[in-house]
């Protein structure tokens, strides 16, 4: 192993060999099992109800066809909810690949927000309970800045029943299930709330409680 080592330095790393592992594994995944078998949505993410518990539809917020382009996702949707009895706004933003063995896969927020100018001023996560959960759910949160504008973003990655925040346990899952089940679908779901007053509090609290309204919904509209 030492000498391994010695040939690829970046094994040294715990990470770095992690992530080798994994994607030796995704090889021999997509070159040694039959073939990924389709799946699609319960329903196209449009089909999303424009009243979720006490959240309203205000508006649908159409994403650019370069941006799609680019994303390669097979179903997108975004949107602004406003909740009836506090008056704050949220917006949703929800993507579907029905298969991650081409290459394609979601964008990291992590990515995407510094490129549109947010730079993030503190990262974390949170474990929330969902009605129609047994167990808390992890999502990540960031509060991310730009020029004078603050705001709070939950997101995560969601296939049916799984909800997963790290980017790595993604990877790990997407080679687990395209051994065990011969797919790779996935969807990264994004909640942004605008930070008003500088109440940091106030805007996480919106963001969680329309994470709690919607979930549910959004887990039985994907593939089984």
């Amino acid at each position: 192993m030492e000498e391994v080592r010695s040939w690829f330095p970046f094994l040294r790393s715990s990470p770095g060999a992690i992530l080798s592992i994994l994607m030796l594994c995704q090889c021999a995944a997509f070159y040694g099992v039959p073939k990924e078998r389709e799946v699609n949505l319960a329903r196209p993410l449009a089909a999303i109800p424009s009243s979720l518990g006490t959240w309203r539809m205000v508006r649908e917020i159409p994403i650019d066809a370069r941006v799609l382009d680019v994303l390669k996702a097979d179903d997108t949707v975004e949107r602004v909810y406003t909740d009836t009895v506090s008056g704050r706004s949220v917006t949703f933003y929800m993507a579907f690949f029905r298969s991650q063995s081409t290459g394609v896969s979601p964008h990291s927020p992590k990515n995407c927000l510094p490129g549109s100018g947010w730079v993030a001023s503190q990262t974390g996560s949170l474990d929330l309970s969902v009605p129609g959960f047994a167990s808390p759910v992890s999502v990540n949160r960031y509060i991310v800045r730009r020029g004078d504008a603050r705001s709070v973003v939950l997101y995560w990655y969601q296939s049916y029943n799984r909800i997963i925040p790290n980017e790595y346990w993604a990877k790990a899952w997407l080679v687990l299930d395209s051994i065990r089940y011969r797919r790779s679908d996935t969807s990264i779901v994004r909640v942004t709330a605008p930070v008003l007053e500088e109440n940091d509090a106030a805007a996480q609290a919106a963001a969680v409680a329309f994470v709690q309204a919607s979930l549910k919904t959004i887990n039985d509209m994907l593939p089984r």
